[in-house]
């Protein structure tokens, strides 16, 4: 660790910004001519107090109407417990990170609220950590024996699920876990087709909506550089005029040439049959004909396919931003050829953690020391073997270390050890751009070009500073970290 200093190029990380929009493809917003928007957790930045105002209604309800004991109300929202993209082995009841290849990241697989021994996982999957792709998520996260959670509203249904987990195996209550899964999601499902959130969000919206002041910012500029708006969201119409008329103002819907309220995504992509309905001024659906979708009204459900028939607006010149990479992304540009902003609200807490002198500090060591490992590991004597082994000791306690950083749990959502995980391999797959907040486009030019980083490839030459510690030839004092312990 004495010798980070000086592998550590002066400046260098700390020039990552927490409001920055980062690019996964190369995107010229002065050829957007049509920004459109989801709702919840897009345009509508919630609190953590949600989460937790979910949990206990879900808990609740689990007692109350599915019978379960009274003892797990005993039972907190945590927290911190979970984070995005982990996926769940319905049958085995195991809670996990998995990388961009299909491996478990081990020492990240829960059972209820306690960590399974390596051996145990590797050994419930045939003899491996890699879990093959029939088992994985298909296109919308839902595996036949998996499934991912990919929502932020899912934060507190995995914590709920490990939290019930913990209360039947520490009373050795037998349970099927499959039942338990049933129950829960359906329990959370409840919280959110009841209206129940919808409710809270509405009575207090200065302690749940947050970034509020910022949204007409990005709108309102947007609408004076002549650009197109739309907002295509799952929530009801009058829920959504109430958050709206919170953050923007009244006369919100001035801002937007098209307002589409309960789409029933990601169906509304990819099933032609539902026509669209206008809702009257009181939210009550109308049985004209639809023929065109005009600037004002209120429409529900809808598809894809009539929307582009009667807007005409198709192909790269819409930039469509959404939190959920399946739901709200994933059709858009694999189908349709849209350009798609991801909303990552936990990016802004992972930078400023990748910006701390103790993560810099551990990941340059664990660089330095791979690099050490790649090239001494040809000497075969019985001391360098000593070297080698007390190195790889080092090296997985800084990884350890490293990962508690983000999340003593799971680590972090973008990565497992020098991996990225399942969730970043969607995220580059399905997002053009991908930010914190919709405010952070308050930061850049209406007509900015993003250009992604050219980071290179393992058989190309690294000519950055920040790839200079990773055991390259050229790696500057290479030569007396040799002798470094």
């Amino acid at each position: 660790m004495h010798r980070c200093q000086e592998i550590l190029p002066p400046g260098v990380c700390n020039l990552l910004n927490p409001a920055a929009i980062c690019s996964n493809n190369e995107i010229c917003l002065g050829d957007i001519e049509i920004y459109g928007f989801d709702y919840d957790y897009t345009l509508a930045q919630y609190s953590d107090m949600l989460h937790k105002k979910i949990f206990i209604t879900a808990r609740d309800i689990l007692m109350q109407q599915y019978k379960y004991p009274e003892e797990i109300k005993k039972y907190d929202y945590i927290p911190g417990f979970a984070i995005r993209g982990l996926h769940y082995d319905v049958q085995k009841n195991l809670l996990m990170k998995i990388d961009a290849f299909h491996y478990i990241q081990l020492g990240t697989a829960y059972r209820g609220l306690k960590p399974v021994p390596d051996e145990e996982v590797i050994e419930s999957y045939g003899g491996t950590p890699h879990i093959p792709l029939i088992e994985m998520s298909d296109f919308y996260g839902k595996g036949p024996t998996m499934k991912q959670f990919m929502d932020i509203f899912s934060l507190p249904e995995m914590t709920l699920i490990s939290c019930v987990t913990d209360f039947f195996i520490s009373h050795g209550i037998d349970f099927d876990p499959a039942h338990l899964y049933k129950d829960t999601t359906d329990a959370i499902r409840d919280v959110h087709v009841k209206g129940m959130m919808y409710d809270w969000i509405e009575k207090d919206m200065e302690h749940y909506i947050l970034h509020g002041e910022d949204i007409f910012a990005v709108l309102n500029r947007l609408v004076k550089h002549n650009k197109k708006l739309f907002l295509i969201t799952n929530s009801p119409f009058s829920f959504v005029d109430k958050g709206m008329k919170h953050m923007v103002g009244k006369n919100w819907r001035d801002l937007f040439d098209v307002v589409i309220v309960r789409a029933d995504k990601p169906a509304f992509f990819t099933d032609r049959r539902k026509p669209f309905r206008r809702l009257d001024e009181g939210g009550s659906l109308q049985w004209d004909k639809i023929n065109n979708l005009e600037k004002g009204k209120i429409y529900k459900q809808g598809n894809l396919f009539d929307f582009l028939r009667l807007t005409g607006w198709r192909g790269s010149k819409v930039l469509y931003f959404g939190d959920h990479l399946y739901s709200d992304l994933a059709d858009l540009m694999l189908r349709h050829g849209w350009r798609t902003g991801a909303i990552v609200p936990e990016l802004e807490n992972e930078i400023r953690i990748i910006n701390t002198e103790q993560y810099m500090h551990s990941l340059t060591w664990q660089q330095a020391l791979t690099g050490l490992l790649e090239r001494m590991q040809t000497y075969q004597d019985a001391e360098s073997k000593q070297v080698l082994k007390e190195w790889m000791k080092e090296r997985q306690e800084l990884r350890s270390v490293t990962k508690n950083l983000f999340n003593p749990q799971f680590g972090s959502i973008f990565r497992t050890f020098q991996n990225p995980t399942y969730f970043s391999r969607r995220l580059i797959r399905f997002s053009d751009i991908y930010m914190a907040s919709i405010s952070c486009l308050l930061n850049y030019n209406i007509d900015f070009t993003f250009y992604p980083r050219r980071t290179p490839l393992q058989h190309e030459a690294p000519l950055w500073m920040d790839q200079l510690c990773t055991g390259c030839m050229k790696t500057p004092f290479l030569d007396e970290m040799v002798h470094v312990r």
